[in-house]
């Protein structure tokens, strides 16, 4: 199993289980999708790929610091059409990011009928700018209809999907979303339940078959002319 995380901190809280690499990408989807491809290719191959670390809970989500989520989706929150009605996403260009529909990148349902229960699932949202104002976090909300937002996590799920190895997200919220000043964290709290959570999860997936591809090209190649 693959476990990519965004930074050290996050790292430190995954255990030391045979099989398993843990990957420091960097934060954001540009270093997520390009660590997850190289470790893929050259480590590869995998059962399986789990994007984990912290979040921020989206307004109307009823998760609190501390609670853990597994993606039922992967949402692109920026990607899209900014109109004169109101954001749209990928449907709205009639370009696809990949081979599915919108913004919402699918996650592995094996990995997820093996998560949830005992973690709650809900969409995560994936974003370049984190939600500092009460109406950037209610867009993020709107658009996505996520539960949470994080940085990393449809670029990884979206890059193993690629390369045709089943993907996942779980996040452990450590703050909530909205205007910067009133925001709640408790990263302590958070750090202690993501380690808790990695090790329930990784648990669970320990016995989860999948014979992955010696070789996979990528999905969808650009045309070269």
């Amino acid at each position: 199993m693959l476990v990519v995380v965004a930074v050290e901190r996050e790292a430190d809280a995954v255990p030391a289980i045979p099989e398993t690499m843990v990957v420091v990408a960097g934060v954001g989807r540009t270093n997520a999708a390009a660590a997850t491809t190289e470790t893929i290719l050259r480590h590869g191959p995998f059962r399986g790929v789990l994007s984990l670390g912290i979040a921020g809970a989206l307004p109307g989500s009823a998760l609190s610091i501390g609670d853990a989520v597994v993606a039922s989706a992967c949402v692109y929150a920026e990607e899209g059409l900014a109109a004169p009605g109101g954001f749209q996403d990928m449907r709205g260009l009639r370009f696809p990011l990949g081979d599915f529909e919108g913004n919402a990148v699918p996650v592995s349902p094996e990995l997820l009928a093996r998560l949830s229960p005992p973690f709650c699932s809900a969409p995560i949202a994936t974003v370049a700018t984190c939600s500092g104002t009460d109406a950037a976090a209610d867009e993020v909300a709107r658009r996505t209809g996520a539960a949470a937002e994080a940085m990393e996590g449809a670029a990884v799920v979206h890059a193993a999907r690629r390369l045709g190895v089943p993907g996942i997200e779980l996040r452990i919220v450590s703050n909530t979303t909205g205007d910067r000043e009133r925001q709640q964290w408790d990263l302590p709290l958070a750090f202690a339940a993501l380690a808790e959570a990695a090790d329930r999860a990784l648990a669970l997936l320990s016995g989860w078959s999948f014979e992955p591809p010696a070789v996979q090209p990528p999905r969808g190649r650009p045309a070269v002319r």
